[in-house]
């Protein structure tokens, strides 16, 4: 039997003029990552934006006020799963900022939110310290098969997203 016919998409809207966004390379990172979980037909709608939009937009469908660096959401019909509709909003300042507090390309950190939307997308949580760890584990086994080396696991230095109100 002939190998299924590959049928993925990817949109790309980059609405935050801070960062360089190399399509080809997204586009590519987004078809690994649908390859390594056998997705073969796929629409991956993605925004990148700065912190205030991202900001309102957490704000929106999460009820959060805090910031973070993707909302993903799957937009596909429930009666169609061979056919899936993803949306992934990264929030390219914090890409940035975090790659240069980490050392690395901001094509990298860029990388790694989009794998990580994709995943929650896929299936992954992060919600607890022992699924979390796979999650990571895998962001950085696709990191580095792409050529970007370990993204996440790299050391981190973040800054504080929100100002301390005592003080």
């Amino acid at each position: 039997m002939p190998p299924a016919q590959e049928n993925i998409v990817v949109q790309i809207a980059a609405e935050f003029g801070g960062v360089n966004v190399n399509q080809p390379g997204i586009e590519e990172l987004v078809k690994t990552v649908c390859k390594k979980f056998e997705l073969t037909e796929a629409t991956v709608s993605i925004a990148i934006i700065d912190d205030t939009r991202f900001r309102e937009l957490n704000a929106r469908f999460r009820k959060s006020t805090s910031t973070s660096d993707c909302l993903s959401f799957d937009l596909s019909d429930a009666e169609d799963e061979s056919q899936k509709l993803f949306e992934l909003i990264v929030n390219g300042e914090m890409a940035r900022e975090q790659a240069e507090l980490r050392g690395h390309s901001c094509e990298a950190e860029l990388a790694l939110y989009v794998i990580h939307g994709l995943l929650h997308n896929l299936g992954f949580d992060d919600s607890n310290q022992t699924q979390a760890k796979r999650m990571h584990q895998t962001e950085d086994e696709i990191l580095r098969q792409l050529g970007y080396g370990l993204v996440y696991s790299s050391q981190i230095k973040t800054r504080e997203r929100e100002p301390d109100p005592n003080g």
